[in-house]
């Protein structure tokens, strides 16, 4: 009689079922990837394998394949989430087992440093060095740094801005004797930057720019402006000049002489005539506002060639000071390519590693472990390895987790033509028994 085929199919639409709740129930996982039951008709044969019966004998279960279709992506508030918005699988390890693969980004950082999953799996890439350069090659656990960013002194000042061409003179005859610190009428303008010596120490840098008369007078072609550039250190007039001068001060504190000079044509001001290079500048010791004595800073190299003087008011447009003071690791961030940046508390950055990912020819071939990860077997192939954005990796998305992949709707629907399958097989089974029963009744 034909219960076989019945009862094949009552298992298969039994496997069906299961495999549309399993969806179903991963809706909600991150990184989750749906799967599909995929069936087969089954016949007899002969014993010689010559010679078939036309009539099935019911289906089987050929596959469980698994679908592996991008999953919509969500923001998070979370810079640690991670999604891959294209191909690829993270890679973690626990230090003992072949590495596994996931599309789950939800990672933290365990007490050591290490970025992790909710498994305690570590993820893998590249790690950095202490400067912030990345060492492509062999991938392994990646480890946020502990220690904070070490200080740097400044070597390198460039300042942009633009002196006003309209402003009356204050350097009494233009040798700029009368200046004094605390009385404005005694220059035209001043700015102020931070440096910082080698242990970090912030240094407030001061300028006071003096104007004085046009020599020779216009209209002579040869008329020019200078521009008498005072500094100071924390308040401290600098003891040398640009020129390598003593810089001497008058009883009340105040240089008796410019450190140095801006000189502009007076039909010219796009830029200055001199000075023409890079100003050589050696900032003495002082003390900061807290009382504590600060370094002494050599050899800076002071960039004002890109100065102006025209009919506008006074503007500083740029500023720029390669030291900073140390800092504590306040946070990270992961960029398209999967370099994770640290961000320091004194508003530096640099790269803490970066991160790999794997592809497989064939992803359906993956074995899945549960826990959101798949192991390689021989049916997927050898992972490819690559940063992300290279080949036909996907990019990385911080701040993002890629939603499961399943379709409530479709599933729903699957689940009511799985049941009618299922009530459909066993009517078969009901009705080959009502035939059974009847050939027993016979007399």
């Amino acid at each position: 009689m034909g219960f076989q085929q019945g009862l094949s199919g009552l298992n298969a639409a039994s496997k069906n079922l299961e495999v549309i709740g399993n969806n179903i129930a991963n809706a909600n996982t991150y990184g989750g990837k749906s799967s599909r039951a995929e069936f087969a008709d089954v016949y007899a044969s002969a014993l010689n394998g010559a010679g078939q019966n036309p009539v099935g004998i019911g289906t089987s279960l050929a596959s469980v394949s698994q679908q592996f279709t991008q999953g919509n992506i969500s923001t998070t508030e979370n810079p640690m989430d991670m999604a891959i918005n294209g191909s690829g699988f993270f890679q973690v390890s626990d230090d003992k087992n072949p590495v596994m693969y996931t599309r789950n980004g939800q990672f933290k950082v365990s007490r050591d440093g290490f970025i992790v999953n909710n498994a305690g799996l570590k993820l893998l890439g590249y790690p950095a060095d202490g400067t912030g350069v990345i060492q492509p090659g062999l991938a392994q656990p990646l480890q946020l740094p502990t220690a904070g960013i070490t200080p740097q002194v400044t070597k390198n000042v460039s300042m942009e801005f633009n002196l006003d061409s309209r402003a009356k003179s204050t350097a009494p005859g233009g040798t700029g004797v009368g200046m004094k610190l605390n009385d404005p009428a005694t220059y035209n303008n001043a700015t102020s930057m931070t440096i910082y010596d080698a242990k970090g120490q912030s240094v407030a840098l001061t300028f006071y720019f003096q104007k004085s008369d046009p020599t020779p007078p216009p209209p002579d072609p040869s008329s020019t402006t200078t521009w008498n550039i005072y500094a100071t250190a924390n308040g401290k007039p600098l003891e040398v000049d640009a020129a390598g001068t003593a810089t001497p001060v008058d009883v009340d504190g105040n240089p008796t002489a410019p450190y140095t000079t801006l000189v502009f044509s007076a039909y010219d001001g796009s830029k200055p005539v001199s000075p023409t290079a890079d100003i050589n500048m050696d900032v003495p010791v002082s003390t900061n506002a807290a009382g504590a004595a600060t370094l002494p800073i050599a050899g800076i190299k002071l960039n004002i060639l890109k100065t102006t003087e025209g009919g506008s008011s006074f503007a500083v447009t740029d500023v720029k000071q390669d030291g900073y003071a140390p800092g504590q690791l306040a946070g990270i961030q992961i960029d398209k390519s999967g370099i994770i940046m640290a961000r320091y508390s004194n508003g530096q950055s640099k790269p803490a590693g970066q991160v790999e990912l794997a592809t497989f020819r064939n992803t359906q071939g993956l074995q899945p472990l549960g826990g959101n990860v798949w192991a390689r077997t021989y049916g997927s192939g050898d992972a490819v390895v690559g940063v992300p954005g290279d080949g036909n990796m996907g990019v990385l998305q911080s701040g993002a987790l890629e939603e499961s992949n399943v379709d409530m709707t479709a599933e729903l629907v699957n689940m009511v033509t799985a049941q009618r399958v299922y009530q459909a097989n066993a009517q078969s089974i009901k009705t080959l028994d009502q035939v059974l029963q009847t050939l027993v009744n016979l007399r």
